[in-house]
């Protein structure tokens, strides 16, 4: 998700907050993990490092970073990038880059990122790779994949996954929802002529569903998805929905079976307390232990936005919890 967001997307957060809120008033999510030091950070994506200790990139900055030693105490690291690569002003003026994803593979560091601006699918997806996953060390390599204002998506929030021997990433905000593509292996980018599966969506507009993360466990694949609206400090919205598929390009269902592109999706953590709008998640593996982070809204500092780890358990029947 954005930091930026359509004016539709503003008016829902603004609709929304009127409305009693049972999921934020709930005591049954679990408060995220306790943190210290640079606790401040949107659309989270974390890694475990080969070379010891964690890096966090986020919107923000020119792809904001934190570093930890230990997984609590968070240090400023300043941004990915030394400066914007140019071609990120075609797509906004400011060159600013939003909602990034980490990963490894292939001996190195992958980071894809997206650049937008407010209310367009005038959008599009960057890939850049490390050695060392650390910041400053970034090398881009311009544009995996774009989306234009004739398309029926929007090309921001990348997230990837490895499946059936193939490279896969999810990508979508509103514009009908969560989309996803085949990458080319060697180059990072859209695989030559690719088809645009589509996962998820909303039954009526804006469609207010964005933020992919797709993982593996047991038999299926896991749809993390942000519900509603965010960016609006305590006024956001935002929850974290789910579901899963015996396949990567879905059909995805929740635990009633009602498919993902029908609006459905099992909650799995919402605003609660000084907690707000939960979402922007990305889920990571640490020492055999899954991981969600995500950032919050955090209601006794004037929704300042945080940094929510919480470690991702899972139940007989094969659907994730928080703890």
């Amino acid at each position: 998700m954005t930091l930026r967001r359509s004016l539709a997307a503003a008016a829902l957060a603004t609709a929304l907050a009127l409305l009693p809120n049972a999921a934020q008033a709930a005591e049954s999510y679990p408060d995220p993990q306790p943190i210290t030091g640079q606790q401040i950070i949107h659309d989270p994506t974390v890694i475990h490092l080969k070379s010891g200790g964690y890096v966090a990139y986020s919107t923000g900055g020119i792809i904001g970073a934190r570093t930890s030693k230990d997984r609590t105490q968070w240090d400023d690291a300043g941004n990915a990038f030394a400066e914007p690569p140019s071609w990120w002003y075609e797509y906004n003026g400011t060159g600013d880059p939003w909602a990034p994803d980490i990963s490894y593979r292939a001996g190195k560091y992958w980071l894809y990122y997206a650049v937008s601006s407010w209310g367009t699918n005038h959008s599009a997806i960057g890939v850049a790779t490390s050695d060392s996953g650390l910041p400053g060390t970034w090398t881009d390599h311009g544009k995996a994949f774009t989306s234009e204002t004739t398309d029926t998506w929007n090309a921001i929030d990348p997230a990837l996954i490895s499946a059936d021997g193939k490279l896969w990433m999810s990508f979508g905000s509103y514009w009908t929802g969560i989309r996803m593509i085949e990458l080319d292996p060697s180059t990072g980018k859209a695989a030559k002529g690719t088809k645009v599966h589509h996962l998820a969506t909303r039954p009526d507009l804006p469609y207010a569903v964005e933020g992919p993360y797709i993982v593996k466990h047991g038999h299926y694949y896991y749809l993390f998805a942000s519900y509603d609206a965010c960016c609006a400090g305590v006024n956001s919205t935002y929850k974290i929905r789910v579901g899963r598929s015996p396949t990567i390009t879905g059909p995805y269902v929740d635990s009633t079976g009602k498919p993902m592109l029908e609006g459905g999706g099992d909650l799995l953590l919402a605003g609660h307390g000084r907690y707000i709008g939960t979402g922007g998640e990305s889920v990571f593996r640490d020492r055999g232990q899954d991981w969600l982070a995500y950032h919050y809204y955090d209601a006794e500092d004037s929704g300042t936005p945080k940094l929510g780890l919480n470690a991702l358990g899972w139940t007989k029947d094969g659907w994730p919890s928080v703890r």
